[in-house]
């Protein structure tokens, strides 16, 4: 964007220590909308203040953060939900610049692999062995336990990088590669896991009565490991919870995103990153 008279004056003005005018600075600033970040970053790159410069990483935060609540307003409002776009929207929040084509590609790989093994003779079993046996072992995808002091472990074009991430981004993956191959797979909501769960063909997303009669087994996607009914129940005794219904319910695609920005807005515990918290949360609450 070129820059005014009017923009250079604001931008004498964000070394301003009266807050109430760094306010409406600032708010100014933001109405120019992201065509100003290219002005701004020049300006951090010239300023050799660490407290200006602050503040100027903290405006080109709200720009990219204003265009990625418009970008997940869209995505809600969408007909199809696509679940690799709605986690990619989540890696922006923390890498704005992060483009969708690379995630693409490499997932296409791995779904082209898996393609060319599976047939129409196969069972539920075969076809998970499969899938498993392509990304864990061929691909090399490795799970790590899930910790809030990592958060690059949530965003999907970090674990696709490093081929390696927690349970619900390499749960993700499993997702969209299932989604693409049209293999019925979905995450349900166990308690203080994710976890996945084949459900056998015909089944609806709404209103299931006994979700568990459509279920054929569950899937750890941390490393894809195949769990029963009973290695469940057993988990479910553990801590001490009733195995109702609710818990085996498919997730929908939106759900899934949600879960995901609430899970990686916990990464953001300190004063100082607080406001990350409140905004990822914001975002959780635009998908309702």
């Amino acid at each position: 964007m070129e820059t005014t008279k009017e923009i250079s004056a604001l931008f004498t003005l964000i070394d301003d220590p009266d807050e109430e005018v760094y306010g409406a600075v600032s708010n100014k600033i933001v109405d120019y909308g992201s065509n100003i970040i290219p002005n701004l970053e020049h300006l951090w790159e010239t300023t050799p203040n660490e407290e200006i410069q602050n503040r100027i990483e903290m405006l080109i935060h709200r720009l990219h953060y204003n265009d990625l609540t418009e970008d997940f307003r869209q995505w809600s409002i969408s007909g199809h939900h696509d679940l690799l776009l709605g986690a990619m929207l989540v890696s922006k929040f923390q890498y704005p610049d992060v483009a969708t084509t690379t995630a693409l590609q490499e997932i296409e790989k791995v779904r082209r692999n898996i393609w060319l093994e599976l047939n129409n003779y196969l069972t539920p079993l075969e076809q998970i062995n499969i899938v498993t046996s392509i990304l864990y072992s061929y691909y090399g995808l490795k799970g790590n336990e899930t910790t809030y002091k990592e958060p690059n472990d949530f965003l999907i074009h970090k674990t696709l990088e490093a081929k390696r991430g927690n349970q619900l981004s390499n749960g993700i993956i499993y997702l969209v590669l299932c989604e693409m191959l049209d293999i019925p797979v979905r995450a349900i909501r166990v308690p203080k896991q994710f976890i996945i769960a084949y459900f056998k063909p015909g089944y609806s997303d709404e209103n299931l009565p006994n979700p568990l009669n459509k279920i054929e087994f569950f899937i750890d996607p941390t490393s894809g490991q195949v769990f029963t009914y009973q290695d469940v129940e057993n988990y479910f005794k553990r801590i001490a919870v009733p195995p109702v219904g609710a818990y085996f319910k498919p997730q929908k695609n939106k759900q899934v995103i949600q879960t995901l920005l609430e899970e990686f807005s916990k990464c953001f515990s300190t004063d100082k990153d607080a406001y990350k918290k409140t905004e990822l949360n914001a975002l959780v609450k635009l998908l309702d």
